[in-house]
């Protein structure tokens, strides 16, 4: 059936109109979260679904936010330190993940074009030589070759320690400070 464009009009089916209000309200929390990542603002949302139901997402949290709008008239509220940092962490972590992603994905697709290198070289007959058969030159080039493979897996091995480190950090549970 693939995407079309509806008419934007309440949907007169209670079944259909709770399933298109789970999915609708998981894309708005997850817009307000980029929102909320990408240009370090407070932000929340509070909804009821059909039902009556209440949802909410908030950032750093539901109650700061709706405290900062409802006493907007007097001095705002002290932001804590933390949660200004949580937020720049947040954002950090995010772009480590991604980063972390682009290097599982490229890992993949390299260790498939390597398969298909060797089903290229068994077809057309030039399967390597043992390193018996190889002569001093060709073990000179292989020994290059292995230890600037080395250096390049050290780095990889590094990057994806330090990925990880960052991803178990993440899932701690942050105490937050109240003033």
């Amino acid at each position: 059936m693939g995407r079309r464009k509806i008419e934007i009009e309440m949907v007169k089916d209670s079944n259909s109109r709770q399933v298109t209000f789970s999915k609708r309200r998981t894309g708005v929390f997850k817009k307000a979260n980029e929102l909320a990542t990408l240009c370090a603002v407070q932000i929340a949302i509070i909804v009821f679904s059909p039902g009556g139901k209440p949802f909410s997402f908030g950032h750093p949290n539901v109650e700061f936010v709706a405290q900062r709008f409802l006493n907007r008239d007097k001095k705002p509220p002290k932001v804590s330190i933390g949660s200004v940092v949580d937020s720049q962490q947040e954002a950090r972590l995010e772009k480590l993940n991604g980063q972390l992603s682009d290097a599982l994905r490229k890992l993949h697709y390299e260790r498939k074009r390597g398969e298909l290198l060797d089903k290229a070289m068994k077809l057309k007959g030039s399967e390597p030589k043992l390193i018996g058969e190889l002569n001093l030159d060709e073990l000179l080039k292989l020994k290059g070759e292995l230890e600037e493979l080395r250096g390049k897996l050290r780095g990889s091995v590094t990057e994806m320690e330090a990925s990880s480190s960052l991803l178990l950090l993440s899932k701690k549970p942050v105490r937050e400070k109240h003033l």
